[in-house]
């Protein structure tokens, strides 16, 4: 009897199959392996990363978040953390780069939309504003529709769509009638159409709100403005003086500093 016909051999063929499949599976747990560990590795700089933003160490954040990216580059949780990074640290093209990355990875994050909707409006881009803030809206599943009203109302009225803007902000107010953004872009929208009093009206309650301290030397320049158009000089001066304090040398308060010096 040949050795090829002893019962239990297996034929050479079927052997160097077995060894190519047993090979490869080797090497696909290796590749299984190699990956988990990147990905703790990710993690482990994710977290370091937050953890030095939270405590005012932003460039070592910013390092370790970079790290992480290197690692896991799929992941949106670093990618969005590097935007609201970049935003912080005044750098919108880098901040802009990553909000996109992380609506392509995953076009489910409420978030990121709406900071690069907010982007957006800072940058005067406001078709794209308009573009994500819609999207925000008309979404069933995000949980704050008033937010997303509030920079789609005032995209449109930057875009000169007057009537649909106060249509969406005065919907956002019934949503949530304390909302300061929606407040500040209803006011801006009345002194732009003559409604001085409903303006006054809308800042102060920005103001109670107490907002960041820029929205408030931005609501008490507003309200100053609309003083000295009232011809009440004494109340506008306490408010321009109000917004010098809050942001001595910022936007607000330097315009606020400008329009005292001509009132003095």
């Amino acid at each position: 009897m040949s050795k090829q016909s002893l019962p239990g051999a297996v034929p050479m063929v079927w052997f160097c199959v077995l060894t190519v499949l047993l090979g490869i599976g080797c090497a696909s747990s290796t590749r299984r392996a190699e990956k988990e560990q990147r990905l703790r590795k990710a993690d482990l700089h994710f977290n370091l990363g937050l953890d030095y933003i939270r405590n005012e160490r932003a460039a070592l954040g910013l390092r370790e978040l970079l790290f992480a990216e290197d690692l896991d580059p799929r992941n949106p949780r670093i990618h969005h953390a590097l935007a609201d990074t970049y935003l912080m640290r005044g750098k919108p093209v880098e901040a802009e780069q990553h909000y996109l990355r992380t609506l392509e990875i995953d076009p489910t994050s409420h978030e990121a939309r709406l900071t690069l909707s907010a982007l957006y409006s800072q940058l005067d881009r406001y078709e794209e504003s308009w573009f994500h803030t819609s999207m925000l809206a008309d979404d069933a599943t995000f949980p704050g529709p008033w937010r997303a009203l509030a920079y789609k109302g005032f995209a449109e009225y930057r875009l000169g769509q007057v009537e649909e803007a106060r249509r969406t902000l005065e919907l956002g107010l019934e949503y949530r009638n304390n909302y300061w953004p929606t407040l500040l872009y209803l006011g801006i929208l009345d002194v732009a159409e003559g409604r001085r009093l409903e303006a006054l009206a809308l800042f102060r309650q920005v103001l109670e709100q107490e907002p960041v301290l820029e929205v408030q030397a931005q609501a008490n320049y507003r309200i100053g403005e609309i003083y000295i158009a009232l011809g009440e000089r004494k109340k506008a001066i306490g408010h321009l003086r109000a917004a010098v304090a809050q942001t001595p040398g910022d936007s607000w308060g330097a315009k606020s500093e400008e329009t005292l010096n001509l009132l003095r």
